[in-house]
């Protein structure tokens, strides 16, 4: 208990200096691993020709989202030839290149046409730099410096799935954790931040391909990290791996992260292949809990790769095809649907909007309520698939061949 009321207390803090002074982005889905941002003073507004402050090329191909500390950018990539993966690192006032590092140099697994060779976005700590690759069928997770030179390597375990990698590494106190859900003896690992030295690590159950990035808060008094894959979704204590609760199915893989509101008090899951549904669980139990606290569940407006968010009262989610639907939180029941474009970037939210970015490149920024608002719709003129990152009342969109900076509206 008395670590877990330091987390809580910590994050206390994290979430007060969040309201009175700009954040980061260190990781997958920011900084509370959700998509949303404490910031107000988040771009509304801009296209290809304005409020643009920098746009500056990457090497390669990647569909990882770009993570944000202080005046660094970092992203990853990969390059056909020499078949490497590949750190990035740039001026966050500029957009140049300050360095790039080969992490490994393999030949590229085989992967699902809309996957990349660098789909995992990776992690900071404001120290050291956090990747995960494949490495033909090993999973490597390593460590740089903010000069891009080499702390430490890792290999946890084996990795197979026929749809390729894209496992985003994430930081929960002196941890890093991967979760390697695969064709085969699942996991997920928690390495020591500062050397690689494994510390825990979570056997899987039922052997099935997923790509769900955990979420790690504290719900319903305890610290929790939650993720649905693998034919379940199962909660688990982030200190020391022990599971908390589980619910069987509701189908067999994954990709969309979780999201919790704290207004409800409820996590909610979407996606799932072969079969598709949303539920919205009461976090709050233990042992098996399949028949005793899904609150509400629905199939209808399913997304499969982008994760959710939650906005006030209300539970928005995006379909792959790009029908997004704004659920109420509490009982699910649907308050609008409206057709936004293809999408596999996951949903963001500040200043009171919510950012749908879909895969030609197009941002629908819309206010939550009962009917559909759009306040604005924004192109970059390139395609995009890696999620959104916000910090310092800008937008980082990465591109098919480019990274973006959004400054505020002018």
């Amino acid at each position: 208990m008395i670590r877990f009321y330091r987390f809580t207390g910590s994050l206390a803090l994290m979430l007060a200096a969040c309201c009175a002074h700009a954040e980061n982005w260190p990781q997958w889905r920011g900084p509370r691993l959700d998509g949303t941002s404490a910031e107000q003073s988040v771009p509304k507004y801009w296209s290809q020709s304005s409020n643009v402050v920098w746009k500056t090329p990457l090497p390669g191909v990647g569909h990882a989202s770009p993570i944000v500390w202080d005046d660094r950018v970092f992203t990853v990539t990969a390059l056909p030839a020499p078949e490497a993966r590949v750190l990035l690192c740039l001026e966050r006032g500029t957009g140049r290149m300050l360095w790039q590092r080969t992490v490994l140099v393999s030949p590229p697994e085989k992967k699902h046409n809309l996957n990349s060779h660098a789909s995992s976005t990776p992690a900071t700590d404001g120290r050291l730099v956090f990747t995960a690759f494949l490495d033909r069928r090993e999973v490597l997770v390593s460590a740089h410096d903010f000069r891009g030179q080499p702390v430490w390597t890792c290999r946890p375990g084996v990795f197979s799935s026929m749809h390729g990698f894209c496992s985003s590494p994430i930081l929960f106190e002196d941890k890093v954790i991967v979760n390697c859900d695969h064709d085969g003896d699942g996991y997920i690992v928690a390495l020591a931040r500062a050397t690689g030295k494994e510390l825990w690590r979570i056997e899987r159950p039922n052997k099935t391909r997923s790509y769900c990035t955990p979420l790690i808060r504290p719900m319903a008094g305890r610290a929790q990290m939650v993720l649905s894959g693998s034919k379940c979704v199962a909660s688990y204590a982030p200190h020391d791996g022990k599971l908390l609760w589980i619910i069987d199915g509701p189908t067999d893989q994954f990709v969309a992260s979780p999201v919790f509101s704290d207004g409800t008090q409820l996590l909610y899951i979407t996606g799932g292949f072969p079969d598709h549904h949303i539920l919205a669980i009461r976090p709050d139990g233990a042992g098996n809990v399949t028949q005793t606290k899904i609150v509400w569940r629905t199939t209808k407006g399913v997304a499969y790769v982008p994760s959710p968010i939650c906005a006030g009262k209300f539970f928005f989610v995006v379909s792959d095809s790009g029908v997004a639907h704004c659920f109420d939180a509490a009982t699910g029941g649907i308050a609008w649907t409206e057709r936004l474009g293809e999408h596999h970037a996951s949903l963001v939210a500040a200043g009171g909007r919510v950012y749908f970015l879909n895969d030609n490149g197009v941002m629908n920024v819309v206010k939550p309520g009962r009917r559909f608002d759009l306040v604005a719709r924004n192109e970059i003129g390139e395609k995009t698939f890696a999620s959104p990152a916000l910090s310092r009342g800008q937008i980082f969109l990465r591109g098919d061949k480019h990274l973006f900076c959004i400054g505020a509206d002018r």
